[in-house]
């Protein structure tokens, strides 16, 4: 037999005498797809960076073709024919598509000048290979989250590349998006190329994987074949214990506990000239999703409701009573939060400790009364209560958000709402790119926070977790609310397709 495209030896990485990365030893054929699971903080991407060039081992042996490599940089990756997608972006805002998937490796003309008719030829060819109509002269920074992820993986098959690395690559995705991807997916494979999946969905993983891999504290815990395993298996293998329902059950069917007047009566939110305005409500005690496509205004919706972005026109009622908001800080006062879709960008200072993201929200909880100066001792027990009290894996409370994982860091940003107190908590994709055992944290922390009559407003792409949790749902389409389940009629997610597509309902 050939040797492997990718081989890893007894790789270990150490970050201050704790290893994220333990003895992990992995091959990987040609024409082959491995999935790669594990929880936040399990050394995915520890393990990633280090076959990708971004970050060295402190021992083992990487192995290409039978052939040992060095792998310091990640040009010198790139060289081998290895790329990466991480989940963060690296693309330039203002610069155009073309600009993008050409920055380094311009074409030239024989004359020497930038072969620009060239390049957004090759542009159009790649991008239509993965099913998008975006125009080469589109100034990245006007895309949506999905297209610029297109984008990145567009640059990654402009390369020669053999081995291509996806961080969590459908997390931003519709389900007709992620199927284009997959059937790329599929061609590439076909054509030879190996792939490494990272992804916390595992229907998607167990449909497109042939092999499995899981990691557990930067060990790899087992190696399966994608046909011999099952959900559960590898739920266990990450997690190292059984989650006994994907969903915690709401209070009973009736929903007791929920008011029977509005928290929160959203009458007038206008966003534009160009769409009418939108009007809902939801009552303490109450979880109301908002589904839809990308694209089809949800974000939009409830940003402009806490006033992060601007609205021709805003009547809101809480409680009965008429509140003016016309920024988040507006939002706040009222009792009104918003968990941000972007969480590195818009929910967390990250390079500002955990407890300083933790009590920015209200320092005056922590303040002398009277004059107003920081209590250090109650300030410190106070963050140190939520973040136990959501689970949050960190070394001490002085260590900057950025270096805490994904679902880590999703926990901290709602740890600084709890300690606001919150009446309205706004979740906009409250679990995008969060691994299954934090996912479960999260969703039992919405079913406690309605229980004690918080009003939740949940966005999510995710239709199980739409109909999982919602006690009412709102669909959205062409930044219009287009139809509303109300409690009792949680419909397919069939029916909500229908409604967010405009296909006609059967």
């Amino acid at each position: 037999m050939t040797a492997p495209l990718l081989e890893l030896r007894g790789i270990t990485r150490r970050f201050g005498g704790v290893p994220a990365v333990q003895d992990v030893s992995l091959s990987l054929r040609s024409g082959r797809i491995l999935a790669l699971l594990g929880e936040n903080g399990a050394g995915k991407s520890t393990l990633m960076k280090i076959i990708s060039g971004a970050q060295r081992a402190d021992s083992g042996q990487i192995l290409m073709d039978g052939m040992p490599v060095g792998l310091r940089t990640p040009q010198e990756a790139r060289a081998l024919g290895i790329s990466i997608i991480h989940q963060e972006f690296s693309l330039v805002p203002r610069l155009s598509v073309r600009e993008n998937l050409f920055l380094g490796r311009e074409r030239r003309t024989r004359f020497g000048t930038c072969d620009r008719r060239a390049m957004a030829a090759d542009t159009r060819a790649v991008l239509a290979r993965l099913g998008t109509d975006i125009s080469p002269d589109t100034p990245v920074e006007r895309l949506s989250v999905a297209e610029q992820q297109f984008v990145e993986i567009a640059k990654a098959l402009l390369r020669q590349t053999r081995l291509l690395i996806l961080d969590e690559p459908t997390a931003t995705l519709t389900p007709a998006e992620a199927a284009r991807l997959f059937r790329i997916m599929g061609e590439l494979k076909q054509g030879g190329v190996s792939l490494v999946f990272i992804s916390h969905h595992l229907e998607e993983t167990m449909a497109i994987a042939d092999d499995i891999a899981c990691l557990r504290d930067g060990r790899l815990v087992g190696e399966r074949s994608a046909g011999d395993c099952t959900p559960a298996e590898l739920i266990r293998l990450m997690v190292g214990r059984d989650l006994n329902a994907a969903f915690p059950p709401a209070p009973n069917a009736t929903g007791t506990g929920v008011t029977a007047q509005p928290l929160l009566d959203v009458r007038r939110l206008q966003l534009g000239e160009d769409v009418p305005a939108h009007s809902f409500q939801v009552r303490a005690g109450e979880i109301l999703g908002i589904a839809g496509l990308v694209g089809s205004g949800r974000t939009a919706l409830v940003r402009a409701l806490v006033g992060a972005d601007p609205a021709l026109r805003r009547e809101l009622l809480l409680e009965g009573r008429p509140v003016l908001i016309k920024t988040p800080a507006d939002a706040l006062a009222a009792g009104i939060g918003l968990v941000p879709e972007d969480r590195q960008h818009h929910g967390l200072m990250m390079s500002a400790s955990l407890l300083d993201n933790v009590l920015v929200t209200d320092l005056r909880k922590v303040s002398h009364p009277r004059w107003r100066f920081l209590r250090h001792a109650s300030a410190r027990l106070a963050a140190r209560r939520l973040l136990d009290g959501l689970h949050v894996k960190c070394r001490s409370l002085s260590q900057p958000a950025g270096q805490l994982s994904g679902g880590n860091q999703q926990k901290l940003v709602l740890a600084k709402w709890l300690h606001a107190g919150c009446r309205v908590l706004v979740l906009d994709e409250p679990t995008r790119g969060i691994d299954v055992g934090a996912r479960a944290e999260i969703y039992q922390l919405m079913r406690d926070l309605a229980a004690r009559g918080t009003a939740l407003i949940m966005v999510s792409s995710d239709l199980p977790e739409i109909l999982g949790l919602s006690d009412r749902v709102l669909v959205m389409r062409a930044r219009r609310i287009v139809h509303t389940f109300d409690r009792g009629e949680i419909p397919s997610a069939e029916a909500i397709m229908h409604h967010a597509t405009g296909a006609s309902h059967v």
